[in-house]
């Protein structure tokens, strides 16, 4: 296997470890934080239907600490994959630019990622705490 081939399945690895990471920070935002805010606009109906709909989110929210703690650390792998020092593309002009363009939508994937973990994260355990403390 030579150095193209190489760096070609690395770029496909991150790639996938990339859209794997988006899978489980939306599952954050779908198990935990959309039905949280659904019945703060008072949309409980809604979420009736939708849990009698999808009953493995009443799993997942019965789980949800463990759901964070996965995606959280599918998120670290991600920023290691992406992040990580040594990294480098072909030297074939058009093998370059596909990669420089993945490696774009890697960190594009990525920190979409990481808004969508942080807005489950904080309707999931930071909302409640700080509506109580404020009184509201």
């Amino acid at each position: 296997m030579n150095n193209n081939e190489t760096v070609e399945k690395a770029t496909q690895y991150s790639t996938g470890i990339s859209w794997l990471t988006l899978f489980a920070s939306s599952g954050t935002l779908v198990c935990c934080a959309l039905p949280i805010i659904l019945v703060t606009l008072g949309m409980g109906a809604t979420v009736a239907a939708l849990t009698s709909t999808l009953p493995f989110l009443i799993v997942l929210s019965q789980h949800k600490i463990w759901v964070f703690i996965f995606s959280g650390l599918m998120l670290a792998v991600s920023a290691w994959f992406i992040y990580r020092p040594n990294q480098s593309c072909p030297v074939d002009p058009t093998q370059a630019k596909l990669c420089a363009r993945s490696k774009k939508w890697n960190k594009r994937i990525y920190w979409f990622s990481v808004i969508i973990w942080s807005i489950g994260f904080f309707a999931a355990f930071l909302a409640l705490p700080i509506r109580k403390a404020l009184g509201i």
